[in-house]
């Protein structure tokens, strides 16, 4: 008989440079913690194959649902996705096991000519596949005084980043944890400031998921996570619940934490919904006081709804064109 606790642990990945990556520093983390080794196993998912833009094809879960049957079937142990592509209901089979520290959650413009965006010219053509971008990218544009063409991009960073190095694009916008998780951050014309263009919700942040039966590997995994990040992503992703939008709706949320002598006290959450043409924006923040204890999730859940019910009264349902009642 095998020995179970010896037998490598399988990790269910997308197939991408960077799913790979990301799910690479996962395994050695997963390896260090339990003794045991860890093979990458890869899945293809509908947001890989298809051709369409994220907008068309509603972006909630595309990249997410492959990787979940193949653990339910039992193909996977556990699995490594982006948070900012998992959709805000949980299935109760699954459990969110870690949330590991996150990496910059801002946004990362690659540019030619090393140009910042206030640089670029009138006109510039700007690549990207997200609405959240298009709105936040264009507003920011008109208040310089200036027009940019957004032009819908898909593919890897590679692919990406070619359409600048190629002239075709003046400039694309990617994450910025994306570029840092492959050791490309320094093609990064400029970091933009959450002031002028706020991230996705959980953007920066992976999510490590099992099979909730699995209590062993629950408790295991859950060594990888880490408070702080999860009480923050908790407040992004239940604003982005309470609106009722999909992770390729046009809005925007980031919670950040004041720490004061290693413990948390306050949490400052601010959201953007916005029209893809930037023409209208609203804009809200919200800050709380955070419990001692981190394991309590209802603060930031009460205040990630309460600052969606802001925005809506405010006329963000009228903006997300893809509102789901």
């Amino acid at each position: 008989m095998t020995d179970s606790t010896m037998s490598p642990l399988r990790l269910g990945t997308r197939r991408s440079t960077l799913a790979m990556a990301q799910s690479g520093q996962v395994a050695e983390a997963v390896r260090d913690l339990t003794g045991r080794p860890v093979e990458l196993v890869e899945i293809t998912t509908y947001g890989d194959t298809s051709r369409e833009h994220l907008a068309q094809i509603g972006g909630t879960g595309v990249f997410v649902s492959a990787l979940r049957d193949a653990l339910l079937a039992g193909e996977i142990d556990f699995a490594v996705h982006s948070l900012k592509d998992l959709p805000t209901a949980q299935p109760a089979e699954l459990a969110l096991a870690a949330i590991p520290v996150r990496v910059d959650p801002r946004d990362a413009l690659i540019a030619r000519d090393g140009l910042t965006f206030e640089e670029l010219p009138d006109g510039a053509r700007v690549g990207t596949g997200s609405p959240r971008r298009m709105a936040q990218l264009n507003a920011w544009a008109r208040t310089l005084g200036k027009r940019i063409e957004i032009v819908p991009v898909r593919g890897n960073v590679d692919t990406r980043i070619g359409f600048v190095r190629k002239g075709e694009l003046d400039a694309v916008v990617l994450a910025a944890a994306g570029l840092t998780r492959i050791g490309r951050i320094d093609e990064a014309t400029q970091l933009l400031s959450p002031d002028v263009v706020l991230p996705a919700p959980g953007q920066g942040a992976l999510a490590i998921e099992c099979v909730a039966a699995d209590a062993h590997l629950v408790a295991a995994l859950g060594e990888l996570d880490d408070p702080v990040t999860r009480a923050a992503v908790t407040a992004e992703r239940s604003l982005l619940a309470a609106l009722e939008a999909g992770c390729s709706a046009p809005v925007a949320a980031l919670a950040d934490l004041q720490v004061d002598e290693q413990a948390v006290t306050e949490m400052h959450l601010r959201g953007v919904v916005g029209t893809p043409d930037g023409s209208t924006l609203v804009q809200l923040s919200t800050t709380g006081h955070v419990p001692a204890s981190l394991d309590d999730e209802s603060v930031p859940l009460r205040m990630g709804r309460e600052l969606a019910v802001e925005m809506l009264a405010k006329g963000a349902a009228g903006l997300m064109g893809e509102r789901a009642l």
